[in-house]
């Protein structure tokens, strides 16, 4: 086989405008060809059009058919056979002249295009390639709503991407070959296309092998698949593993009869794996269960528009994935280049590539659907056979059907296995959005919930223990599992876990200098200069936000970790997402960068996003000094090795140091382990502190923050009047040059001009979800007075949230807060929780937290309590002025 290159200058052209030269491997958009992006949306909040707020805008753009040609001066010799090849393209059709080629094999989005020009090139030809992204003859709107095609990231692009040449093979040839590890053996099969019919032999030869394999071969014309199974595996013949990329070669020969020469040769890398569901329902890998870390990649690809063809580039991509503690990448209605699992494999990372299909109405109903799909499906198995770090498929993103859908659902997961099984598959990735539960043919199922019962802590509507449930750490899905037991056994794990927006840092702009503009971003920025907010304070605010985030994260991760029967969570995401609504969810910005603030650090997320993890399992976060800090300790162990001796349980803070021991403690692989309870004493503790719980066994450590209150109940001083109303006797003794503290019922109706805070940062976008209230967590005057008695950070935290999940005041304009509820980049309005002013001839402190209706918590009790302490000395001298009308529009 020998190879020309095609790439270099084409001539383009179409039934528009647009023609002229362009440079290939690319897109219409890297050539700086295509139209203005002309999608006009609404501004976030004006309702007037605008520029594109809820995407990034492409600098050129285009849908239909373009022309691509290119005169070919090579001369084939003879008998030889010419196929021509694009490694990643949309719809082709390909003339020589202007005869029409058939493909050689059916064409998909996923999978290379190849057409055999054997016969039709003279040595001085013209080489017509049409180029069709608006899909004529497919499942169009499936396609464009799909991570491959949709402008929300990878750009609907038009073009040739990768290798593109021909490629020169004898007239009997191998066309490809496929390893299938089971066990100790494996299967073998080799494509061999013969125009004339072949006589001769036939070698196998791996290092995997026991030995090597040579037969004779008696061929008929035409395209045939040879199978040999059950070839034995050698005694050394090592596996492939999580992070351990150990890859062997495989390479068939076809030789003369007399074994003298070598007529056609293939070689591939394969890795030997086993990937199944245990005899307890969870996914194991090569026997072992592990625990799914995954992350969804939803091809945000805004230099080029589209992925990577390089593997270099895919090692990068994977390694910052890795950094933070992912082990599978789910591929978000599309499917990488082979670039991207070549280098999956050499890392031992595990891949999950879905079809390019997003239809959450009526998947595969449209018989169009469902022959386009089946053709990708078995394309895309055929394709990716050799790479171990292929590990599951399911076939698209939230898929809705009909009873006729779910049949024919049904066919492509039995034809898949056909094919391969040594995959597992699934009809969709959070099908019905987990309201009918998971279908028979299943061996997965990943989504947000089973008939109701969550498997995650967030949604869309901010419902979920997150933001519901006081918190500890205790929470798990046992309930939901035993619901999901009932009907179903196959492994399950989240989806699209996390989804807690930060604040976007609007120094990422200057990175956008490709085929993208961030427009939405920049119209968030000027808006953020327009309401008033300086620099400094917004990048406060993104730094809170981020580490709430990473809060909430953490509170999903061991939600699962403490759930033995789920197999892991896949997130959404580590990446922020440009589209939707500007959806920037990430640890890492939109070009796979950690995000330049102390809580984006990738070890901070990997200390609790890993596979080996001790558990303190406790009620609450906070504690008074009168009671024992209780609970039970569970290691969580899904490394490779077993993790025994003694465990240590430390309790630190300002003068406190308390441990427990477990003594010589084993806790085996694949197994949550529970090595019973603890109990330590809390009355030895002085003054308000927070202090820090942390455990650690044969080297793997975890720790949590624990907040200890002295109990005691809040005593207002003396000269305080302490109303629920602005009413007339506080305008008297604001009058009259007194201290008001203003502590409504936190209600709407007490608040008529205030919304409902969470205690997470928002979900996804409110551009996507605008039913949310879009409050983004607190920014805390950490180091103000009023908290002398009460640790805090300048974010929310866990000892917060009684007071984070009441709610926030909308202010007329932007005063100084003492606690400021930050808002959404959608609205952006002034907000506090707690405010202080002079208000008349007095001093005013205004709570939106309703604290006197939270004395249940010791958390809050200790804030008044400081409140109290902070009001009655000489601390409380605020400086800005309020006009009392202004209290009373805000107070009923």
């Amino acid at each position: 086989m020998t190879k020309v290159a095609l790439t270099g200058a084409w001539r383009v052209e179409s039934p528009s405008e647009l023609q002229g030269t362009v440079l290939m491997p690319g897109t219409l958009d890297t050539n700086g060809l295509g139209h203005d992006d002309q999608e006009l949306s609404a501004d976030y909040g004006s309702g007037k059009p605008g520029p594109i707020g809820s995407r990034l805008t492409r600098r050129h753009t285009f849908e239909g058919t373009v022309r691509l040609s290119r005169q070919i001066r090579w001369t084939p010799q003879p008998g030889r056979r010419i196929f021509f090849e694009v490694e990643r393209a949309r719809r082709l059709e390909v003339r020589v002249g202007e005869r029409l080629v058939e493909p050689y094999r059916p064409q998909t989005l996923i999978t290379p295009h190849v057409f055999e020009l054997t016969g039709l090139l003279t040595g001085d030809d013209l080489l017509q390639v049409d180029s069709d992204n608006a899909y004529q003859g497919m499942p169009h709107d499936a396609i464009l709503d799909s991570s491959t095609a949709t402008d929300h990231t990878q750009t609907n692009w038009n073009g040739l991407l990768g290798e593109i040449g021909l490629r020169v093979e004898e007239d009997t040839f191998l066309d490809g070959v496929r390893v299938y590890p089971h066990g100790d053996v494996l299967s073998v099969e080799a494509d061999v296309d013969s125009r004339q019919g072949f006589h001769g032999r036939l070698r196998l030869s791996s290092d995997a092998l026991a030995q090597p394999l040579e037969v004779t071969a008696d061929l008929e014309p035409g395209r045939r698949t040879l199978t040999w199974s059950d070839l034995p595996l050698g005694a050394r013949a090592d596996r492939w593993d999580e992070y351990q990329g150990c890859l062997h070669g495989m390479t068939i020969e076809l030789l003369t009869p007399d074994s003298s020469m070598v007529l056609s040769r293939v070689s591939t890398d394969f890795g030997i794996r086993d990937f199944a569901a245990d005899e307890r329902g969870r996914l194991a890998l090569n026997g072992r269960a592990f625990f799914l870390r995954g992350e969804a990649n939803c091809a945000e690809f805004p230099q080029t528009g589209f992925p990577p063809m390089d593997v270099g580039s895919w090692i990068r991509i994977l390694e910052a994935y890795r950094s933070y503690g992912v082990n599978v990448v789910r591929f978000h209605s599309h499917c990488p280049p082979e670039a991207a699992f070549i280098a999956a494999d050499r890392m031992g990372m595990m891949m999950q590539p879905e079809l390019s299909h997003w239809d959450h109405q009526h998947a595969f109903q449209e018989d169009v659907s469902y022959r386009y799909y089946r053709t990708e499906l078995e394309q895309t198995l055929l394709f990716l056979a050799n790479h171990p770090s292929f590990v599951m498929l399911t076939l698209g993103n939230e898929l809705s059907a009909d009873a006729t859908g779910h049949q024919r659902m049904a066919q492509l997961i039995e034809d898949a296995r056909s094919v391969d099984d040594t995959r597992l598959y699934a009809n969709s990735s959070n099908p019905h959005y987990g309201q009918l539960g998971s279908d028979d043919c299943n061996e997965v199922y990943t989504s947000e919930s089973y008939k109701g019962h969550d498997l995650r802590c967030c949604f869309a509507n901010m419902r979920g223990s997150t933001n519901a449930v006081h918190p500890g750490t205790a929470h798990n899905f046992e309930d939901s599992m035993q619901a999901v037991r009932k009907e179903c056994t196959v492994p399950v794990y989240g989806f699209e876990v996390g989804q807690y927006e930060v604040l976007p840092d609007f120094r990422e702009i200057e990175e956008f200098t490709g085929v993208t503009r961030p427009d939405n971003y920049t119209m968030i920025r000027d808006r953020v200069r327009e309401s008033g907010l300086d620099q400094r304070t917004w990048q406060d605010w993104v730094a809170a936000t981020g580490e709430l985030s990473r809060i909430c994260y953490r509170e999903e991760v061991e939600s699962v970790l403490r759930t033995p029967s789920m197999s892991g969570l896949s997130l959404l995401g580590l990446q922020d997402f440009p589209g939707q609504g500007t959806a920037l969810v990430g640890m890492m910005d939109a070009h796979l960068h950690p995000k330049r603030f102390p809580f984006a650090r990738p070890e901070r997320f990997r200390s609790f996003f890993t596979d080996q993890l001790p558990l303190a399992v406790m009620d609450r976060y906070a504690y008074t000094s009168r009671e024992k800090l209780s609970g039970t300790v569970k290691v969580a162990n899904y490394g490779r090795r077993t993790l025994q001796g003694d465990l240590r349980l430390r309790l630190q803070g300002q003068g406190v140091d308390l441990e427990h021991v477990f003594r010589q403690v084993t806790c085996p692989v694949g197994k949550l382990t529970d090595l019973g309870t603890f109990e330590l004493p809390l009355d030895g503790i002085h003054g308000n502190q927070r202090c820090r719980l942390s455990l650690e066994i044969d080297g793997v450590t975890n720790a949590y923050p624990v907040w200890v209150y002295q109990d005691s109940q809040p005593e207002r001083p003396d000269g305080l009047y302490e109303a629920r109303r602005f009413d007339q006797q506080a305008r008297r003794v604001l009058d009259q040059g007194g201290t008001v503290y203003l502590s409504p019922d936190s209600t709407a109706q007490s608040l008529p001009r205030s919304v409902q805070a969470h205690f997470s940062t928002d979900f996804w976008s409110v551009g996507t979800f605008k039913d949310q209230s879009g409050t983004m967590g607190q920014f805390i005057q950490a180091d103000h007075p009023v908290f002398a008695d009460f640790p805090t950070d300048s974010h929310t935290d866990w000892q917060w949230w009684p007071m984070a999940t009441q709610r926030a005041i909308i202010l007329p304009e932007r005063y100084q807060s003492i606690i400021t509820e930050m808002d959404s980049y959608a609205y952006l309005r002034p907000m506090t929780q707690l405010l202080e002013c002079r208000c008349g001839k007095g001093r005013l402190l205004l709570s939106s937290m309703g604290l006197q209706n939270l004395t249940e918590y010791p958390e809050a009790r200790a804030l008044q309590t400081s409140i109290y302490r902070y009001l009655g000395s000489k601390d409380f001298d605020p400086h800005q002025l309020i006009d009392p009308e202004v209290i009373d529009q805000l107070v009923a």
